[in-house]
């Protein structure tokens, strides 16, 4: 097989924010085309945004159950390869699992599904199809991150001692999903969200960019959630002491009533021979800190980089790669990974290198135990 990968969605109307981002991600090293959808539950958006994306009356559909029962009816030449999946979290399982059992690769957004015990049927039913899952944690797409994994997982550092992962943002402040805020709307309602709102969201980011970089698991968390906004159902603020495999242990904190603030995930990890620092709003720069000798500040496409950040940097030094860009990164990688499987052929070990069941897993379980310690004066220590 010698062409682009077929992608499907379900979601990412022109009504949505992410599905945007998805689309220009794709798209962006040609080696994917969009040639189907459902793009909303709204049968009427769905239709006038497959119609502003260019796509036949035949190939955008008003359900996503009527998508996979149509597709897998065409020629394989015709069909879609793949589905991307951009609902609230409420909405990633069912599809996912339809997708699979259709014979449909699948890209679903984070976190994987709904709840916990999702997650784990849907790595069964991954195991059983044979498919390839990914999943978007974007911020594990940059040059600089997966340096900075190499870096760790070569020794450069020493055994690792500390991590530090922050993760603020001010778009929560103030109770914006009363105001006709879509992406607040969601996102702070349990029945769409899930049980937790800010740790759900945007900690699970920084957890998976913590375990990412460092190659560590989670053992043990204590953890403290919040909710400063009055009337609001879902936390929006909390920190999170956890412990690793290796001994060392790791501070977290996420919340979304930084005012002013917009996304400022950071993170520092620090072993016994240096230390690294790396800023999402900064992203080509990776802050190298030594005991004996001058802190390096290694910059993406300056040729400096080990396999992963090498392989995933698209443009020379000084043109700045950031958020399209890593997500980009994951689907090129997904797309090499399927379309080799596809061939009968082995993927290269760096095409690998996406997010997927496994990660969504270790995301789920996070949610579970943060809500399970932050809410709960009397735990201090909750095992993953």
């Amino acid at each position: 097989m010698n062409r682009k990968l077929r992608m499907g969605m379900v979601g990412g109307g022109s009504d949505a924010f992410i599905g945007a981002i998805h689309r220009l991600a794709a798209l962006m090293d040609n080696q994917i085309e969009l040639v189907c959808g459902c793009f909303s539950v709204n049968p009427e958006i769905s239709i006038s945004s497959g119609k502003s994306y260019f796509l036949p009356d035949n190939r955008v559909y008003k359900t996503y159950q009527e998508m996979f029962a149509n597709e897998v009816k065409l020629p394989e030449s015709e069909r879609m390869d793949f589905v991307t999946i951009v609902t609230p979290n409420f909405a990633h399982f069912a599809p996912a699992v339809m997708a699979l059992e259709n014979g449909f690769h699948v890209v679903i957004d984070k976190p994987i599904t709904f709840t916990l015990d999702e997650a784990l049927q849907l790595q069964e039913k991954l195991q059983e199809t044979g498919m390839t899952l990914a999943l978007t944690h974007t911020y594990s797409g940059y040059p600089a991150v997966k340096h900075a994994r190499q870096m760790v997982a070569k020794g450069d550092l020493g055994k690792i001692r500390k991590v530090f992962v922050e993760y603020p943002q001010g778009w929560l402040a103030s109770k914006v999903e009363d105001s006709g805020n879509a992406q607040a709307s969601w996102r702070t309602d349990p029945k769409r969200s899930g049980k937790a709102g800010c740790m759900g969201d945007i900690g699970t980011h920084a957890h998976h960019l913590a375990e990412y970089i460092t190659g560590l698991k989670t053992t043990e968390i204590c953890a403290e959630l919040n909710v400063f906004v009055p009337g609001r159902l879902l936390d929006d603020d909390g920190a999170v002491l956890m412990r690793f495999n290796n001994g060392a242990r790791g501070v977290l904190i996420a919340s979304q009533i930084c005012t002013g603030v917009e996304n400022a995930l950071r993170i520092r990890v620090f072993g016994e021979k240096g230390g690294l620092e790396w800023a999402q709003e900064e992203p080509n720069s990776l802050l190298v800190r030594w005991a004996n000798r001058p802190t390096e500040i290694i910059r993406t496409g300056t040729g400096n980089h080990y396999s992963l950040g090498t392989f995933n940097t698209r443009t020379p030094g000084g043109h700045p790669e950031g958020y399209l860009e890593a997500f980009a990164n994951i689907y090129r990688n997904f797309s090499l990974t399927v379309r080799a499987r596809m061939n009968g052929e082995e993927p290269k070990a760096e095409w690998l290198d996406f997010p997927g069941v496994e990660d969504g897993i270790r995301g789920m379980q996070f949610i579970d135990k943060v809500v399970e310690a932050g809410y709960n004066d009397n735990v201090k220590w909750v095992k993953f």
